[in-house]
């Protein structure tokens, strides 16, 4: 029996047109607060894997990479789209001691500056961050000349405890998505 194929062509009745794939500019902020331990190695595959599959996606898509202990600290300030890079990167994560609250203000201010690069060259910045302690809730003030970038959280958290509060520090992540959101909305609603 012989089997007719026309390239090109889908044997069902629905076709999708394809949408062109936009250049990101993703900037991978990673918790190495001394309670993200159990979950380094979880979090470094997770990455191998997000960049490996943007990148087979789109090959024009860059990285750059910050942690955040009590404040948050570039590691790779350029993007780039080489995997080596990415790799010596994320094998180099480590665990530091932070003695207060989190303060984020530092990577949306980061953010900011970076999307006004990103988008002067057509692209759109995207910042996702790992977080993943129990028992303290992130802390942020918004810079003043808030620019247009998406934030994705990834939160890896312990089981609720006489220590830990994961639904409250969990509050908090959503509460700064939709902050984010909402300027998202605001700056579209003004173009």
């Amino acid at each position: 029996m012989e089997e007719q194929r026309v390239e090109g062509k889908a044997n069902s009745s629905y076709n999708l047109e394809p949408l062109p794939i936009s250049n990101e500019d993703i900037l991978l902020c990673i918790d190495i607060d001394p309670q993200s331990i159990t979950h380094f190695d979880a979090i470094k595959q997770s990455i191998l894997l997000f960049v490996n599959a943007k990148l087979t996606i789109n090959p024009q898509h860059r990285f750059a990479f910050a942690t955040l202990s009590n404040s948050v600290s570039s590691l790779m300030k350029e993007f780039s789209s080489e995997v080596e890079s990415t790799i010596a990167v994320v094998r180099g994560f480590s665990a530091t001691t932070s003695t207060t609250q989190p303060d984020l203000t530092t990577l949306f201010q980061l953010a900011a500056r970076e999307a006004r690069k990103s988008r002067t060259q057509g692209r759109i910045l995207r910042v996702i961050l790992f977080y993943c302690r129990s028992t303290r809730r992130p802390q942020h003030q918004w810079p003043e000349n808030q620019r247009l970038f998406t934030l994705d959280i990834m939160y890896l958290h312990d089981k609720p405890g006489p220590d830990n509060c994961p639904q409250e520090v969990y509050d908090t992540l959503v509460d700064t998505l939709e902050h984010v959101l909402q300027l998202i909305k605001q700056q579209l609603s003004n173009e």
